[in-house]
């Protein structure tokens, strides 16, 4: 699938993704289920490549929630692995591209080589511009907003806290708020992820699992996601 340079300009600038799917698709293989997270892992690396080549400049990845610290110890510890494996192997594609990472969420339970694994490569990359890559961990967008008013109140801006404060205290102040949420598997909620942020996005829900989400079908949402009409609350 080729885009018009039209429709190129019609493409989100921020997506966002609510990666569902890596479990059951390693189920339903009888493979292990860490196969599934390996697999999904891949895809991310692939809709970057391609986020690069459209000029798409912002991504953020719901890659681990509060919720999942309730996994079996086994899983959440191979997980962990996994994380520090990615964040080494794509170090040097986020030097060689120019991407901006960041991660956004209480890291404070994860171990302390990937906390560190994490800093570093948020101030290695803090200057580049092509693309913006956030991975929210240990995230769960109640207890942001949450948080977020208690940082308010603590600084004692006001006595009306507006829409505005609450946007600029945000984990994710620094960046535009998705145009497109994608959620893959099937399921149409939106599992505590950026709920203030995704007020005016346009949401694309497919029955695809995410170690199946390629470039293709990556394609197909953009497609139809070109082909909507944002009104934002209007006629």
């Amino acid at each position: 699938m080729v885009f018009s340079q039209d429709s190129l300009k019609l493409l989100p600038s921020h997506i966002a993704f609510i990666m569902d799917g890596n479990r059951r698709w390693a189920k339903k293989k009888n493979l292990p289920i860490i196969d599934g997270h390996k697999k999904g892992a891949e895809i991310i690396k692939k809709i970057v490549r391609k986020s690069i080549k459209l000029n798409i400049k912002y991504l953020t990845f719901y890659g681990f929630s509060n919720e999942n610290w309730n996994r079996s110890k086994h899983e959440v510890v191979q997980l962990q692995s996994l994380l520090k494996l990615y964040l080494d192997s794509e170090t040097d594609s986020f030097m060689k591209n120019q991407i901006n990472f960041s991660f956004i969420g209480d890291i404070g339970k994860f171990d302390s080589l990937i906390r560190e694994k994490l800093f570093n490569l948020q101030k290695a990359t803090s200057s580049f511009k092509k693309l913006f890559f956030t991975l929210a961990l240990g995230y769960g967008s109640r207890g942001e907003i949450l948080g977020t008013i208690n940082k308010i109140l603590k600084k004692k801006i006001r006595n009306n806290i507006t829409e505005r404060d609450i946007s600029e205290n945000l984990m994710t102040s620094h960046l535009p708020e998705p145009d497109l949420v994608i959620r893959t598997s099937g399921e149409k909620r939106l599992s505590n992820f950026l709920l203030w942020q995704i007020a005016y996005s346009e949401l694309y829900f497919t029955k695809t699992q995410w170690p199946d989400f390629d470039v293709n079908r990556y394609m197909i949402a953009l497609k139809n996601f070109i082909n909507r009409k944002r009104r934002y609350g209007g006629d």
